[in-house]
């Protein structure tokens, strides 16, 4: 039945082409189009019949078909096949009616003999293979090919056919074992580019990922310098997210070629997009090893150390880890000086020295520093005298900390850099409990171009105007931008203890969901799970619709989702903020989110 739907459907077509010129046929396909198949028959059978005019032959096969009139259709056919022997179009067809009326075998026995008798010519091949792609017979297409192969003597033929079919039938197994055999004689990037991107559209589960992984793996037993199967190895180890052993692949074919450590750069580029930062250091340090005259030498340190200070904010560390990390940056500094390629390295160490190591005075120096190097980018140094401040406020001097934000306000004025500055001045006068200068300030800053900046400003403007109503409530926010000013600093555990003790002084006051959140923000950083959970819950069960309740909301499901791995629970909390916060600014993230643990293919 579908393959009568098809041939209607292209007939169809076929007849408003040609009834556009043709009185008589602009009738037929006016019947055909309407679904009165008698009157199309006869209207059709009188056409064909003047001349068997080949242009109406697919409409008059199609109403024959639907009529279930075999004989008659089989009688065209033969009748066509006659005059025009070399066509393979009517030898298929008369297969195609077989099938229709119930005879398989007979249709087998007949497609199977049209493959049996082609000739060894490359052209016939292919217009048999292209006529039973058409008639829906994709399976004697791909053995019209392989007998082609054969007839030929050519294993290589008709490939990329071949590959089409393969892809189509979504036959993983096939195109898996034409791709590698392809890849063996033509391993050029573009092609094995062109694998991985129709395996990943094609292949549905691991087990399909797993049959390609076998099949290289037997392919590489007998030739492991084989350059094209074992990237492709590596990518399927990267899909399997097994990214040990594609790191662990990499370096053994790195040694075994005599490479420059390429292809190892290349997966910890890729181990890093995924986060994998303890498996991508792996890689670097290998890198490194390999002495300053490799040519991913510098980067590659550059690059460990940038991610090792990134597994900071991730993850809590030791502080014999600290320490280490300290080292490195020295080491790095110490090699290569204070230049404006080693900046970044600088900026890290300050910050680590300030946050982590409790050592301000040393980041400050550090800082200070920077700014002395010539011919910074103007970028740089916005962002050195902001972090600067930061880490005067860490050492207690807040005055020139407001000092350097108001230069760099001034420097940067109506730039991003400049209005972030007015920000951090507008922070510390909050920090410093003179609520009324930092809301003058914070209200400026709502109009910012910068659309993060006027959030932030947003919602410390509404904190501090939501809870200055009564003394009580002052006094409350002034503990509660003390614990901020904690938490700034990452004192993290004096931090909560002061949250704690807010509703203890001062009970019923308007903070209790700030004070939930901002415990809950702690928590994770500290990555103590269960705890912020409760606190978030409380958030979403007693103040689900005010300020925080779409970003609890948010919050819950990423760390089921990323945290706990439970995808059900997450997909509940994304939901839900996709139902109740329709506007909120997470909600396009987590619609995105939503719909890849659904398994939605989002392209």
């Amino acid at each position: 039945m579908k393959r009568i739907l098809l041939f209607l459907l292209l007939a169809l077509n076929l007849a408003t082409l040609s009834a556009q010129t043709d009185p008589a046929g602009h009738l037929a396909s006016q019947y055909l189009q309407s679904g009165d198949w008698e009157k199309a028959l006869t209207a059709y059978r009188n056409l064909f019949n003047q001349g068997r005019n080949p242009q109406h032959y697919d409409q008059y096969i199609a109403v024959l078909l639907k009529l279930k009139k075999y004989e008659e259709a089989k009688l065209v056919v033969k009748n066509m096949m006659n005059s025009d022997n070399d066509s393979y179009i009517y030898k298929v067809d008369y297969g195609r009616i077989l099938q229709e009326e119930g005879s398989q075998e007979k249709a087998d026995n007949w497609y199977k003999g049209l493959i049996r008798d082609l000739p060894a010519n490359e052209y016939a091949i292919r217009e048999l293979a292209v006529t039973f792609y058409r008639a829906n017979a994709y399976d004697y297409a791909v053995k019209a090919l392989q007998n082609g192969r054969k007839l030929l003597k050519k294993e290589d033929a008709f490939t990329f056919d071949l590959l089409s079919l393969y892809r189509f039938q979504k036959n993983k197994e096939m195109l898996s074992e034409e791709y590698l055999n392809v890849l063996a004689e033509e391993p050029n990037p573009s092609l094995l580019n062109q694998a991985k991107s129709t395996f990943a559209s094609v292949f549905e589960s691991v087990e399909d990922y797993a049959v390609l992984k076998n099949a290289l793996l037997r392919k590489l037993q007998k030739r492991q310098d084989h350059p094209a199967w074992s990237d492709l190895l590596s990518w399927v180890y990267l899909q399997q997210r097994d990214f040990d052993q594609a790191l662990k692949l990499n370096i053994a074919t790195d040694k075994r070629l005599k490479e420059d450590g390429y292809r190892v750069y290349g997966i910890a580029e890729a181990l890093i997009s995924n986060k994998e930062y303890a498996t991508a250091i792996k890689a670097l340090d290998y890198l490194t090893g390999k002495g300053p005259q490799s040519p991913y030498y510098v980067s590659s340190k550059a690059e460990a150390l940038r991610i090792r200070y990134q597994m900071l904010t991730d993850t809590p560390v030791g502080q014999a880890d600290l320490l280490k990390l300290e080292n490195d940056y020295q080491s790095l500094l110490n090699e290569f000086g204070a230049t404006k390629n080693t900046v970044f390295a600088m900026r890290q160490l300050a910050d680590l020295k300030a946050f982590y190591l409790k050592k301000p005075p040393e980041a400050e120096k550090l800082l200070e520093e920077v700014l002395k190097i010539p011919q910074l980018p103007l970028s740089v140094v916005s962002q050195t005298k902001l972090e600067l401040g930061d880490v005067y406020i860490l050492s207690g001097e807040l005055w020139e900390a407001a000092l350097i934000y108001g230069q760099a306000e001034k420097e940067f004025a109506n730039e991003p850099a400049g209005q972030e500055a007015k920000y951090r001045n507008a922070r510390l006068s909050y920090f410093q409990s003179d609520f009324e200068w930092a809301k003058t300030q914070l209200d400026v800053l709502k109009s910012s171009t910068s659309q993060l900046i006027a959030n932030d400003a947003l919602n410390l403007s509404l904190l501090i105007a939501e809870n200055t109503d009564s003394p009580a409530d002052t006094n409350a926010l002034v503990k509660y931008a003390y614990a901020e000013r904690l938490t700034f600093s990452r004192n993290y555990d004096q931090a909560l203890k002061v949250l704690d003790s807010i509703g203890v002084m001062y009970p019923g006051n308007s903070l209790e969901d700030d004070v939930l959140m901002a415990k809950a923000r702690i928590l994770l950083k500290q990555n103590n799970i269960t705890k912020a959970i409760e606190s978030l819950v409380q958030i979403t069960v007693k103040y689900h619709f005010d300020i925080w309740g779409d970003d609890a909301l948010f919050m819950l499901g990423d760390i089921y989702q990323n945290k706990l791995h439970d995808t059900e629970k997450a997909m509940t909390y994304y939901q839900k903020l996709i139902t109740d916060f329709p506007g909120s600014l997470h909600v396009n993230e987590a619609r995105n989110r939503f719909r890849n643990l659904r398994g939605d293919n989002l392209g």
